[in-house]
């Protein structure tokens, strides 16, 4: 699934106009995008969270040459699915 086949089913289930859909939609992501990059968490409960995480700096290999070389430290965005989100993929057997 896209983005545009997403805003078709957010516009279906909320009954509202597929440009009031996006609208909505682009601006929960870009709050999400701004609150994680200045270092805040976002906790959706049930769906998940996204965080900023710290990335150490580590050896890695040139492919073309093989040569050794050293990938500096740096902060990538992480996510955690929630338990309702988790379960809906793989629901618990019994």
């Amino acid at each position: 699934m896209n983005k545009g086949e997403l805003v078709d089913a957010v516009a279906e289930k909320a009954a509202v106009t597929k440009k009031q859909a996006d609208a909505v939609l682009s601006a929960a992501l870009e709050a999400i995008m701004e609150a994680v990059s200045e270092g805040d968490k976002v906790t959706l409960v049930g769906f998940g969270s996204f965080e900023s995480r710290e990335r150490k700096a580590r050896e890695g290999r040139n492919p073309k040459t093989g040569d050794k070389m050293e990938i500096p430290a740096t902060k990538v965005p992480a996510f955690s699915a929630g338990k309702l989100f988790k379960e809906k993929v793989a629901p618990p057997k019994d």
